[in-house]
């Protein structure tokens, strides 16, 4: 193994039951030939992390404290000797996985909300990819939320020419913008009620934000992206709709108010079953996807990051010991984008 002097313990963000979480000291795992140790420099908090704190575990109180975070970069500290590709002292991104061996966060045994993390099956496919030259590990940090705004981008099948609308600009409503905006769309709209998040919108790429609460959003993208007909009124020629919001009536108000052939790209968890009209589906020939994960290559949002600066998506940052204020602003206020801890 090649490595760097090592200590036995990190301090690490868990959630011990329903609203209860605390800044933890625990052993860290010995590192395998197949695994590394990331020191970590920046760690998101994700609208999944507050689900896992309401519940207190991935679906209720589980065995044990349950680690949180999954979006963070890092300092490569140690790698097993079958993990090539990097090495001690690489500034890095962590893939946190998706199957049960490898994953970070979401119920596994390892997360990023931490000072050292074990990055299990370090060997298999891009678990750590390196982080460009000048930029800011916490904009790093930032590669997980934008890689699941590209594919809610990817799954709306668009087209530079085409007019879309994003429910929703938080963080992952925001990374939808921009990656639509670096896909070459100038006609996007982004629909929130917070003036500081449709700012933001507006700084990502969007030519356009309304806010719900003061305005008719149907009748404004009408006169924003024009106007189609239907059999019995008419619809805003809008081509594809990402859903961000979480809002069970946003959805179904998108399915029920679409145009004829719209795409509607749904990334928002939807905990409980929603209605749908599937005669409006039948009669409109929608095309209705989930957005679950990221691209097919999570280094392409390293890519964009590297493309465009997307730092205005981090308005708050907090030190890992402020995880009760960063969280008190989360739960407290939707006037904020991304909320990073700042570790090492």
């Amino acid at each position: 193994m090649t490595s760097v002097p090592l200590i036995p313990t990190t301090r690490q963000v868990r959630v011990h039951s329903p609203g209860t979480v605390s800044l933890d000291r625990v052993e860290l795992p010995p590192c395998g030939p197949r695994d590394a140790l990331v020191e970590v420099h920046a760690c998101g908090i994700c609208g999944s992390d507050l689900t896992y704190i309401r519940l207190g575990g991935l679906a209720g109180p589980g065995g044990g404290p349950m680690p949180l975070g999954h979006e963070f970069s890092g300092v490569v500290r140690a790698v097993g000797a079958e993990v090539a590709g990097v090495e001690p002292g690489q500034r890095v991104v962590v893939h946190p996985g998706n199957d049960v061996s490898g994953r970070i966060g979401g119920g596994s045994s390892a997360g990023g909300l931490a000072e050292v993390v074990l990055v299990r099956e370090a060997a298999a496919g891009e678990r750590l990819i390196g982080v460009p030259d000048g930029m800011p590990m916490d904009v790093a940090a930032l590669a997980e939320p934008v890689a699941v705004g590209m594919h809610a981008a990817q799954q709306a099948d668009v087209a530079p020419g085409d007019t879309v609308a994003v429910f929703g600009c938080g963080p992952i409503g925001l990374a939808a913008i921009a990656a639509l905006a670096d896909r070459g769309l100038s006609q996007i709209v982004g629909v929130d009620p917070s003036a500081r998040r449709r700012r933001l919108a507006e700084t990502l790429g969007a030519s356009a934000s309304i806010d719900p609460h003061q305005a008719r959003v149907w009748r404004e993208l009408r006169h924003l992206h024009g106007v189609r007909s239907l059999g019995y009124g008419h619809a805003p020629a809008t081509d594809a709709f990402i859903e961000a919001s979480g809002s069970d009536v946003v959805l179904t108000d998108i399915i029920d108010r679409a145009g004829p052939g719209a795409r509607i790209s749904v990334v928002a968890l939807h905990y409980t079953p929603v209605p749908v009209s599937f005669l409006n589906v039948l009669m409109k020939e929608l095309t209705i996807r989930g957005s679950m994960e990221y691209p097919d290559r999570f280094a392409d949002a390293v890519d964009l990051l590297a493309r465009r600066d997307l730092s205005a998506l981090i308005t708050h940052r907090f030190p890992l010991g402020g995880i009760d204020a960063a969280l008190e602003l989360l739960t407290s206020s939707r006037e904020c984008g991304k909320v990073m801890m700042t570790v090492s």
